[in-house]
């Protein structure tokens, strides 16, 4: 199983920037899975987490109205869409999805597997 993040880079405060989170060797489509990202010297933090089906999904309050979380179960990948990016999101951004990965409302049971990590970082 292998998780491939793509997507990140240098971007001036405002701009944009999609992550794409592409899996392999096992499909997650009947599973939720998140977005976490870790900045130095922080713990990694959940910030996105989408539903199997992509109809259910669930954000920290730090990007909500901001970032937006997708699926395509077709083609097995997860997106995430950063808008009016700020600084302080500048961090490795990890995907996770796994069999045991889910959404209860709010809270996001995470799964077994991660990605390697795509850089984002934000100039002021």
């Amino acid at each position: 199983v292998q998780l491939v993040e793509s997507g990140g880079g240098l971007v001036q405060a405002g701009g944009s920037l999609r992550l794409s989170c592409a899996a392999s060797g096992s499909t997650f489509s009947s599973n939720a899975m998140g977005w976490y990202r870790q900045a130095p010297g922080k713990q990694r933090a959940v910030v996105a987490a989408i539903s199997s089906d992509g109809d259910s999904t669930n954000y920290a309050d730090s990007v909500k109205g901001r970032f937006t979380i997708s699926r395509d179960n077709a083609k097995n990948t997860m997106y995430l869409q950063m808008n009016s990016l700020k600084p302080e999101d500048s961090a490795v951004y990890y995907c996770n999805a796994g069999p045991s990965a889910a959404l209860y409302g709010t809270v996001y049971v995470q799964g077994n597997y991660w990605g390697q990590g795509t850089q984002v970082t934000v100039s002021s």
